[in-house]
């Protein structure tokens, strides 16, 4: 199992990377939302435990970590904030410039 979830979050940084590093503005966007996916993942994968009781009981027992769960939930939170700046840029520009395509902007090179 570690193996696949190993393999996955390889694969969606992978993907993640490919499609940032395209010349496309809609594409890196798309590129960023599953690299911040990708990272999630990790941090979920690497804070797994295999405890009995879940995290925010007051039973006893072996309880599972907290700490991942919120790391994760304040990375989502934190992309979720980087992904609509990113989104509201890539309106102004394609409003503006009038396309998609990083090689037509002209006023950025300066």
């Amino acid at each position: 199992m570690e193996l696949l979830t190993a393999l996955t979050v390889g694969l969606l940084f992978a993907i993640g990377i490919f499609q940032m590093l395209r010349r496309n503005i809609i594409r890196s966007t798309i590129g960023l939302i599953i690299l911040a996916n990708a990272v999630n993942l990790f941090l979920l994968s690497t804070g797994a435990y295999d405890g009995t009781v879940a995290a925010y009981t007051t039973t006893t027992g072996q309880r599972s970590d907290a700490l991942p769960q919120a790391l994760v939930l304040t990375a989502i939170v934190i992309s979720m904030g980087g992904t609509a700046f990113v989104l509201s840029m890539l309106y102004i520009i394609s409003s503006r410039y009038e396309t998609a395509d990083m090689d037509d902007v002209q006023g950025l090179k300066h």
